[in-house]
């Protein structure tokens, strides 16, 4: 039985946030495209999810609603929530691709 109540007790965290990067291959001048996927493994919806990525720049302008600097993070989807099993993406262009890791989120659950 206990095993049974912990399992309905496991709560989401950030492991339940997936990063797909993938260079699109377009271009913005000399820079490639990147197209940034946050998808929502958690079983219930989360919000607020904040990322990190170190050094961020982009030569094309980045959807504000989707992807804006927040103090030193950067918020996803205007901090709105996105439901289990759904994405938000958002593409930037730059030289290189940027390392990206989630550091905040909370789940609705």
């Amino acid at each position: 039985m206990s095993q049974h109540l912990a399992g309905k007790e496991q709560r989401c965290g950030l492991w339940s946030v997936e990063l797909v990067i993938t260079n699109t291959g377009k271009l913005v001048g000399y820079d490639p495209v990147f197209e940034v996927e946050v998808r929502n493994r958690c079983r219930c919806a989360v919000a607020g999810v904040f990322l990190s990525s170190e050094g961020f720049s982009s030569s094309m302008m980045v959807d504000p609603e989707l992807f804006r600097r927040e103090g030193d993070e950067y918020l996803v989807n205007g901090g709105r929530a996105i439901p289990s099993s759904h994405s938000v993406k958002f593409d930037y262009s730059w030289d290189r691709a940027f390392k990206m890791a989630p550091v905040g989120m909370q789940a609705s659950c």
